[in-house]
């Protein structure tokens, strides 16, 4: 099983300047003009991570005037920070539940 119902969590965060730009979302909004600043990263190459982010639903895109503001949605890292914790509680309660072999 995933980590997360929707798109793998853990897979779309392997990406080194995925993970770098939710961090940076997780401080609140930031337009992609903010994103390529902060990142160092190109703007197409920031545009699509926003993308992917944006489609697998742990960004919503907000108008603002002429700018688009990308925001991080915290249900989907919620849902999967409670199954990280329901596994490491299995493995806590079953640490000496040795199955013998046939």
């Amino acid at each position: 099983m995933l980590i997360s119902e929707a798109p793998d969590l853990m897979r779309l965060l392997a990406d080194p300047l995925r993970l770098q730009i939710v961090t940076l979302l997780a401080d609140g909004p930031a337009c992609t003009c903010h994103l390529v600043e902060d990142t160092g990263a190109k703007q197409p190459n920031i545009s699509g991570h926003l993308r992917i982010l944006r489609e697998a639903g742990l960004v919503t895109a907000e108008p603002h005037g002429r700018f688009t503001y990308y925001r991080l949605l915290p249900e989907p890292f919620a849902a999967a920070a409670t199954r990280l914790t329901d596994l490491a509680d299995r493995a806590r309660a079953n640490t000496d539940a040795r199955r013998e072999c046939p």
